[in-house]
């Protein structure tokens, strides 16, 4: 494993960029100049250069994401077993289903959309979080999925970082030579 921080290191210090934690500055990370890549959970910053078990780490996400959307499919199950015993009556055997299936349907949608864009709203995200946990089902088979693919967000961050990366260089080739070589305007 530090061998991967080293080599990430030296390769940050001679490509220009770096892979410390996310957002900061060059001051901020301990001398390390350029943009800094955003950590992702469960990956860190092994998603920039596949590195450090990044392919080890996206398939224990995707099994146990799985295995977890599984495990709550049996508790709902035994709930609904619950309500049945309880001989609540059909409308509410209905409306649970129904409740879940679009608590579901609403948590993968929003899980989804979160892993290729920023919310725009983040207050209107934070009055969903009620409903996402409802649909927490929905929500760890969007991760399942995008886990199969690439670690869930992979695709955000890497455009971010890109386009991080390109700004910083194009300021510092801007500054590179000799400032005290370059021609004044004559005031006339």
């Amino acid at each position: 494993m530090s061998e991967n921080r080293e080599d990430r290191s030296h390769r940050s210090r001679t490509s220009g960029s770096a892979a410390g934690p996310g957002g900061e500055s060059g001051a901020e990370s301990g001398g390390r100049a350029g943009p800094q890549p955003e950590e992702i959970r469960f990956f860190g910053t092994t998603w920039v250069d596949h590195d450090g078990g990044y392919g080890l780490r996206r398939a224990a996400v995707a099994a146990g994401s799985l295995a977890a959307a599984v495990a709550g499919c049996l508790v709902l199950r035994f709930a609904y077993q619950g309500l049945e015993i309880a001989r609540v009556g059909a409308f509410v055997d209905l409306l649970v289903i129904v409740t879940f299936a679009v608590c579901s349907a609403v948590a993968f949608r929003r899980t989804w959309e979160g892993f290729s864009r920023r919310p725009a709203d983040p207050a209107r995200e934070e009055s969903l979080r009620s409903l996402r946990m409802i649909g927490f089902i929905g929500g760890l088979l969007a991760y399942f999925l995008r886990s199969l693919t690439e670690a869930p967000g992979e695709k955000l961050r890497r455009g971010e970082y890109e386009t991080a990366l390109a700004q910083y260089e194009k300021r510092r080739g801007s500054r590179t030579g000799n400032p005290a070589a370059r021609r004044r305007p004559r005031r006339g």
